[in-house]
């Protein structure tokens, strides 16, 4: 096995953090019945003005595994942070590249990087019964679930808010 780098995204990455993102999204299910979401999640420019856009490249071939957005209150992109959280959304592991660690390594850089900007949590929102692998891993970092941070943003769309708290890690 190779190893990963997590590292910021740079335009050249875009096309395939664009096309990752929508096909985790749709291998997952998650888009169907969905308008207009796979052109916010391909938008990648946009995150990256409103946000800090990662990817996980294999080290060997530079190519891009995975990404993830993280973002501070008032981002437009946050959907659930508060004073002092960050939030990181729109973690995608290629379908092709999953279980390698991608996901996990761009979870941990986006809790270093809350961290390291004096932030005393995490939070995200995961959609209910979708992406397995997704709320094993989020379960196994400590995330644990926060029920009034529940929400729908349309009607069928259940997120599950989670929190992780950072005072006292190293």
């Amino acid at each position: 096995m190779t190893g990963l780098l997590v590292r910021p995204a740079t335009s050249a990455d875009f096309a395939a953090v664009a096309r990752l993102t929508v096909a985790a999204y749709e291998a997952d299910g998650q888009l169907k019945g969905e308008h207009g979401y796979a052109e916010v999640l391909a938008d990648v420019t946009h995150r990256a003005t409103h946000g800090e856009v990662l990817v996980a490249v294999d080290e060997a071939t530079g190519e891009v595994l995975g990404s993830v957005t993280f973002v501070l209150p008032g981002s437009p992109y946050a959907e659930l942070s508060g004073p002092g959280e960050a939030e990181f959304r729109m973690l995608a592991v290629d379908p092709a590249a999953q279980g390698r660690g991608a996901g996990a390594a761009l979870a941990r850089a986006c809790v270093e990087r809350a961290a390291a900007l004096g932030c005393t949590a995490v939070v995200i929102c995961v959609r209910g019964g979708f992406a397995a692998p997704a709320h094993r891993l989020y379960e196994r970092m400590g995330f644990v679930r926060l029920r009034e941070k529940d929400w729908s943003p349309v009607p069928g769309v259940d997120l599950l808010g989670l929190r992780l708290e950072l005072t006292g890690q190293s």
